[in-house]
């Protein structure tokens, strides 16, 4: 099988340069087309396996990689970690199946290096158009990410003389809430690169953390029990997909279930009962976090910490401006640690944040925050 290339000059007409590694040529041709209809990308190259990826690594100048789990030669696994060795500043997105063994593997290839994954339809390729929306568009998000005009690692070697990249300082306000109430419960929102930052940040929560925390991660509905076993695995606490009528209980994670929004409300006996929500997406999202900060922001008030972490869009903003005003406080993720720092970064410009925390920080601050004594 060879390797499908395009040329250099094409390459260098557009600012996103993908490469789709998948070994079904059925595939690579509705995903390479799929793309190309999109104004600012071009596939550059196409291959069956990492073997032949890895070698059009270094000829081509590539930003994304669309990358296949299940490969003859070179699966997507062992592909992954030596194209980042090509190139760290590389965005590999990890195209999956919806069963739970690929699932499972995508969750860990983002443990190693993947930024994000597509969901592969479960009826084919042919005519998923919301396969098609969520692929572009985390592509071209990625692909900014990246930057415009970079050369991959090999390249950057011979040109030292290359400034390096700058970030821009992004100015942002406090919401100056002089002192943080101890919580009742406690909810996280993520997106893109949120399962990794949750896992560190459930991690790092001592004993003392009773509180019931509910986390809406922007998943498919097929990742998202993984997702709880993940993070019960990781933080040593009881951890489920989130159901219907459940009473939430003290130090008990539970986990938005793709395609459903997790809602809570009061129960007659006293208390709270989790509801989910089949209504329509927020901010193209369904889970969404804005629905499940508006319902804990009316009924715990200034009891409520709310903490968002890395993710693409602006997810979250609505529902921590009503946070605030019930009382309740924000936690954001910081730039610097951020996969994408879109959603906390909406938070943090809106100024509605009690801290900007780098990822380390931020279990420890829940713990001073809600922990029994702040231990």
């Amino acid at each position: 099988m060879a390797i499908e290339l395009r040329t250099n000059a094409e390459a260098e007409k557009v600012p996103c340069r993908v490469m789709v590694v998948d070994d079904s040529a059925v595939a690579r041709g509705i995903v390479t087309r799929s793309l190309e209809q999109e104004q600012g990308i071009k596939v550059v190259a196409s291959a069956p396996n990492g073997v032949l990826a890895l070698k059009a690594m270094l000829t081509h100048e590539i930003d994304v990689v669309v990358l296949d789990i299940e490969m003859p030669e070179l699966d997507g696994m062992a592909a992954l970690p030596r194209l980042l060795a090509v190139d760290p500043d590389l965005k590999i997105i990890m195209a999956s199946a919806a069963s739970h063994r690929d699932a499972d593997i995508a969750m860990r290839a983002m443990a190693i290096g993947a930024v994000d994954f597509v969901q592969k339809p479960s009826a084919g390729l042919g005519g998923a158009e919301n396969f098609r929306r969520e692929l572009i568009a985390k592509v071209k998000h990625h692909a900014a990410c990246r930057g415009s005009g970079n050369v991959g690692a090999k390249r950057k070697a011979l040109l030292p003389s290359m400034p390096a990249k700058v970030v821009p300082t992004v100015q942002t306000r406090s919401a100056g809430r002089k002192k943080m109430e101890r919580p009742d419960i406690i909810a996280i929102g993520s997106s893109t690169g949120g399962p990794q930052a949750l896992a560190e940040v459930l991690r790092n929560l001592a004993p003392s953390v009773r509180q019931p925390i509910l986390v809406t991660q922007h998943m498919p509905a097929s990742f998202t029990a993984l997702l709880a076993e993940h993070m019960a695995r990781y933080s040593g606490r009881p951890a489920s997909e989130a159901r219907d009528g459940q009473v939430p209980e003290p130090g008990h994670i539970y986990i938005a279930p793709g395609g459903q929004h997790l809602v809570v409300e009061p129960r007659a006996a006293g208390g709270i009962m989790i509801r989910l929500d089949d209504g329509p997406p927020e901010n193209s999202c369904k889970p969404a976090v804005d629905p499940m900060l508006r319902s804990l922001a009316r009924i715990f008030k200034d009891r409520l910490l709310a903490v968002i972490l890395t993710g693409m869009g602006c997810d979250g903003l609505k529902g921590c401006e009503e946070v605030i005003a019930e009382g309740g406080s924000v936690l954001a993720q910081d730039q610097e640690t951020s996969v994408v720092w879109g959603m906390p970064g909406a938070v943090a410009q809106a100024g509605l944040c009690s801290e900007i925390l780098p990822l380390t920080k931020i279990g420890p601050a829940i713990v001073r925050i809600a922990g029994e004594n702040g231990k």
